[in-house]
């Protein structure tokens, strides 16, 4: 079943597919990168021997699936930050007419300015969360060293939650579709819990 997956696991491509995919969700969340992602965590467990108990000897392509997909993902932070930080009057009208992105920004303003980016790394898990984080840091002029290393933190917390969720459900569930399903639930609720956290919030905040 994950035959055609498991070929490109020790390829180049899978790592640019994951990468592409990871990069341009920040600017079209409907894109299915977590999917992407754990598919081909499971495909790595069942080359590794995971899902059969042997050992893992082709553990590093997890290890590298991880960094891959926190580098996108951190990358694509920076180029939606950076963006959004030139975005000029037009962002800001943008972002005016938008309670979602404005409270947002409002409440990372307020969570950087007091040394914590909680949010930030909730806002990752969350349904189109990373998009509103990364565009209203850049629109409210965040520097990039209050900013950045939280999206590191929540790129790399997302990758490797989705990484261990495709290689552990092919090692507990083996490599089927029901295992895959599983995990791509599992990461769902995740996101569904993060938003759930993030509108528990204030609706408004005062920015320092």
């Amino acid at each position: 079943m994950f035959e055609s997956v498991g070929a490109l696991i020790g390829s180049p491509w899978i790592y640019a597919m994951v990468a592409s995919s990871v990069l341009l969700d920040v600017f079209l969340p409907i894109l299915p990168s977590g999917v992407l992602v754990i598919t081909a965590a499971t495909a790595a467990a069942a080359g590794s021997g995971a899902a059969t108990g042997a050992v893992p000897h082709e553990a590093p392509d997890i290890l590298a699936l991880v960094l891959c997909a926190t580098t996108a993902s951190v990358l694509g932070d920076l180029v939606a930050y950076r963006l959004a930080w030139r975005g000029g009057e037009r962002l800001d009208r943008a972002i005016a007419r938008s309670r979602r992105l404005s409270s947002a920004q409002e409440r990372l303003g307020t969570a950087l300015a007091r040394g914590g980016g909680a949010l930030v790394v909730l806002a990752r898990f969350a349904p189109a969360g990373r998009s509103v984080v990364s565009l209203g840091a850049g629109a409210a002029h965040r520097r990039a060293r209050d900013f950045l290393p939280w999206s590191a933190l929540a790129g790399f917390s997302w990758a490797a939650y989705s990484v261990a969720l495709g290689y552990f459900g092919a090692h507990w569930l083996g490599t089927t579709w029901l295992a895959t399903g599983v995990s791509v639930l599992a990461l769902f609720g995740a996101g569904a819990g993060a938003a759930y956290v993030m509108r528990r919030r204030p609706a408004t905040v005062e920015v320092p």
